[in-house]
């Protein structure tokens, strides 16, 4: 190092400060460093060297950095709702429009005068305004939404703008103009958009320090609530994704943060065997979609046999399971563990007066609906302008012709006393003009030809002004009446672009699905009962049941007392377990059925209790707490069962009554902790069951919920009816297939069901459909004859097609004919009940009519008393209910324990 450079050091004044020790108030020891250190160093145009601090320009850097990211790259702006690369593009291709397409490179090369940055970032941002077929009308290779296949090279694909553009984007005379970063070109620095761009298109960056995401909405449904803005009217809008899908909104927070919105991808079952996906939620593609299920497959979350994805200008997925896989619980888990539900976290935020602005789609919808109508207004008054200086300038064209005022120019050698001559001649005309005459009016004047001179028709520029002033009426008027002229703009926009744009995601509401009811049980669990383990990894102890590694555990010992536990490798639970199985905590039909004995050598209870409410891994005493206790007997019912057992008790003393028969459909369904009813206060030898028993519960009340298209037992939708274990649900379908199910949860329903209902097995089903073949309608009346697998019971000829069905034990149809020849047939009542008897269910059944029919109705049945159902007595689970005890006649005696007690 030259001595020059070792002598370059701060002056005294800026010199580093040694490091100070000092106590602050709370008597702590700070160390204080000086912020002179801190330097950079250069030279001058003269050779020295200079020193300048760098203190505080971090933060000054960093501000412009993330202020620049904010404004000029990331956030869009409400005015518009482009972001400035998105504006340059447009702005480009106005510039380069001639109605024939441009080469997209070529658009990319022109938008690089304007925009500051390389071609890729202008290349891909132009492909995604293209992707969403609204502002860009593409030709060539532009990639694949659905499948994220990307779009070919900028220089094999075609652009230029859509009509709708064309109409929405631009008018120069409104614009506001800016300079180029280079100072070179004009550009717009916001774009009049005459519609709510942003709202439609959707918008997504993230800057520094902050993010924007808002989502897409549908175009139709924006261009009404603007029309219900400027009435006054309120509204509400929701999103709407080019991949379709369902979505639940019920959370969306007006697109504000803390908003979320759920997604999902349409599935259907093909065949009892194939699932189908049509349409994926929004922010993924197929690619990614099949990705995420094959790696749910991998992990033993979803079990399916191989996947196929048929996808081109439509989704189509085709998900095969093995034989035995339950289709609607393989739905239910595709949703819970793949990206066949995905959750999308709106954050609106926009740049307005170059700041940016956290605000609701409601409120930037408003912003739109007003500047949208401050630009009408704009493009009306120099509309009204100009229509004023044409009335003018053809007012003093007139004049000038029919006064002759050229004949005199040659006597004016210079411009002055010509325009002084004509002023002078206009003067007595001008009270009539719209505005005072200008030496430019003048100037006009006398540039006007001498054979357009010659040819004047005096009665054409009559009809020309007169034209002008009515269109200056018209204008006047739509300025007068801005609002109602803003509203016919809108509706003119709908008509003539909103066909084909109608709403493709399905809004509906979600039910929540417990990831443990429909993950796949991929592994065994298995029980060491003496020893007290339990676990996957004890292959050779006793097999207990399938289970998902997410799954929880009960577990009843022979003291009494009860663990909840997840499924693990291996686990201690406690000695002598009696019962395990699979825990479902929303299960309130299991009963368990119990008599133990109280000490260890007290008196025998009985209860029965069913277990939620409960917490992981602790242990509760199902006794009365007394140390010594044992189970005597214990069975679990998944329905609520009563069996009939007998007691059978030890010879002991003057006991007279050593045997007899207990009913448990007798004791009151109890919580856990409830200490029973007395059996007797002697030893018991033996318990027997005598007869297995049925369901003490009440039948389970079922609803369907359309919004979400399931069943439920929370009193949501359609009461269906009560339930009992063996009752079961009719489905039919428009396409003409019908399956009688069992009525579990998870079941999906499609959504051309025009029938759910309790099926009653000696109800006949009546049907008229039409037969495609044969090209006649059909009436027929049957009974199901098999039950467990959907059946069609219509002709299955492409065009054959069901037109009513019903349930009822009497129905009434009407049957409305075709005009023939100017004749119209009167309609015909049809009663199904006396027009046919119930034949076979594959029966083609009666032809209803010759004359041809244009369509038929189903009326209101006939009156019909149906047969009472005989309804068994029923318990319902009610918790601590108070019941009395039995066998308290018994004598109290003392009890000895001895002799060995036979279980179960």
């Amino acid at each position: 190092m030259d001595e020059d450079e070792d002598n370059i050091i701060p002056n005294e004044e800026e010199s580093n400060e040694e490091l100070k020790e000092s106590t602050n108030e709370e008597g702590f020891e700070d160390i204080k460093t000086s912020t002179g250190m801190q330097h950079f160093y250069e030279n001058n145009d003269e050779g020295n060297d200079t020193i300048t601090k760098v203190t505080g320009m971090y933060k000054d850097w960093f501000l412009d950095y993330a202020s620049y990211v904010i404004l000029e790259r990331a956030v869009p702006a409400i005015e518009d709702g482009f972001k400035p690369v998105q504006r340059r593009i447009m702005h480009s291709l106005k510039e380069l429009d001639d109605g024939r397409y441009n080469k997209v490179a070529n658009v990319v090369g022109h938008t690089m005068q304007y925009h500051p940055h390389g071609d890729q970032s202008i290349g891909d941002a132009m492909v995604q305004i293209g992707q969403k077929e609204l502002l860009i009308d593409c030709q060539g290779n532009w990639g694949n939404i659905l499948t994220g296949d990307s779009a070919a090279a900028s220089r094999y694909i075609e652009a230029r703008l859509s009509k709708f553009a064309l109409e929405v984007l631009y008018s120069p005379k409104i614009t506001d103009w800016g300079v180029s970063y280079d100072g070179r070109r004009a550009e717009p620095n916001n774009l009049p958009v005459k519609f709510p761009l942003l709202l439609a298109q959707g918008a997504e960056g993230i800057a520094v320090g902050l993010s924007t995401k808002v989502l897409p909405h549908n175009f139709n449904e924006l261009i009404d609530a603007s029309i219900k803005i400027l009435k006054g009217k309120s509204f509400q809008i929701f999103p709407d994704f080019q991949t379709a899908g369902i979505a639940d909104v019920s959370n969306y927070n007006d697109g504000m943060r803390g908003g979320r919105v759920r997604v999902r991808a349409k599935i259907a079952q093909w065949d009892k065997n194939t699932l189908v996906i049509t349409q994926i939620p929004f922010s993924t593609n197929t690619t990614t979609l099949i990705d995420s299920i094959l790696k749910a497959n991998e992990k033993g979350k979803i079990k399916i046999k191989k996947i196929e994805d048929n996808t081109a200008a439509d989704v189509e997925i085709l998900i095969h399971l093995f034989p035995g896989v339950s289709p609607d619980k393989t739905i239910d888990a595709l949703f819970a563990f793949t990206g066949c539900e995905t959750s999308v976290a709106p954050l609106g935020c926009v740049i307005e007066d170059n700041k940016p602005l956290f605000v609701g789609v409601s409120h930037m919808l408003k912003i739109s609906t007003e500047r949208t109508v401050d630009l009408l207004r704009q493009e009306l008054e120099i509309q009204l302008e100009e229509l004023k200086n044409k009335w003018h300038f053809s007012t003093l064209e007139k004049i000038f012709i029919r006064e002759e005022m050229y004949i005199e120019f040659k006597l004016y050698s210079d411009r002055e006393s010509l325009y002084v001559y004509m002023y002078d001649r206009f003067e007595p005309f001008q009270k009539s003009f719209v505005r005072a005459i200008e030496d430019d009016d003048l100037q006009k004047l006398t540039q006007i030809p001498m054979i357009r001179i010659t040819r004047f028709d005096s009665d054409k520029a009559d009809d020309f002004i007169a034209k002008l002033e009515d269109e200056m009426k018209e204008v006047q008027h739509h300025l007068d009446n801005l609002i109602d002229y803003a509203i016919t703009y809108f509706n003119r926009l709908k008509e003539k672009y909103g066909k084909g744009r109608e709403r493709q995601t399905e809004l509906r509401s979600f039910d929540n699905i417990e990831a443990t009811k429909v993950a796949l049980r991929n592994t065994k669990l298995y029980v060491n009962r003496e020893e007290g383990f339990i676990g996957t990894g004890l292959k050779k102890d006793e097999y207990v049941t399938d289970c998902s590694d997410i799954d929880d555990v009960i577990v009843f010992l022979r003291d009494g007392s009860m663990m909840i536990c997840k499924v693990d490798d291996k686990k201690f639970v406690g000695k002598d377990i009696i019962h395990i199985a699979i825990f479902d905590k929303s299960d309130k039909r299991t009963i368990y059925n119990m008599i133990y004995r109280d000490g260890k050598s007290g008196p025998a209870y009985i209860k029965r209790f069913n277990v939620s409410g409960v917490t992981r891994d602790k242990l509760y005493d199902l006794t009365n707490e007394t140390k010594g206790s044992q189970v005597l007997y214990f069975t679990h019912n998944p329905n609520g069962e009563a069996e009939v057992i007998t007691i059978i008790l030890r010879q002991i003393g003057s006991v007279k009554k050593l045997k007899w028969d207990l009913d448990f459909a007798e004791m009151a369904i109890k919580g856990r902790a409830s200490k029973g009813n007395l059996v007797t206060k002697y030893p018991i030898k033996k318990i027997e069951i005598k007869e297995k028993g049925i369901s003490t519960l009440k039948p389970r009340k079922i609803w369907f919920d359309d919004t979400v298209q399931r069943l439920n037992v929370d009193a949501r939708g359609e009461l269906l009816g009560e339930f009992r274990p063996n009752d079961k649900i009719l489905v039919i379908s428009q396409t003409g297939k019908l399956k009688v199910i069992i009525p579990e949860l998870a079941t999906h329903f499609d959504e051309d069901m025009v029938i759910l209902e309790k099926w009653h097995p000696k109800k006949p089903i009546s049907a008229i459909y039409y037969d495609g073949e044969k090209e006649r309608y059909y009436i027929k009346r049957f009974l199901i004859e098999s039950e467990g697998k959907e059946e069609i019971f219509i002709t299955e000829h492409p065009k054959s097609q069901l037109e009513i069905v019903s349930t009822d034990y009497r129905p009434m149809a009407e049957l409305v004919f075709t005009k023939v020849k100017g004749v119209q047939k009167e309609n015909q009542l049809v009663d199904i009940e006396s027009f046919i008897a119930v034949k076979g269910f594959k029966a083609l059944g009666n032809q209803l009519a010759t004359d041809k029919l244009k369509q038929v109705n189903l009326l209101e049945p006939l009156p019909y008393e149906e047969p009472e159902e005989v309804i068994p007595e029923e318990l319902e689970v009610e918790g601590e209910t108070e019941v009395s005890s039995i066998n308290e006649s018994i004598d109290d005696i003392q009890l000895d324990e001895d002799g060995q007690i036979t279980l179960f």
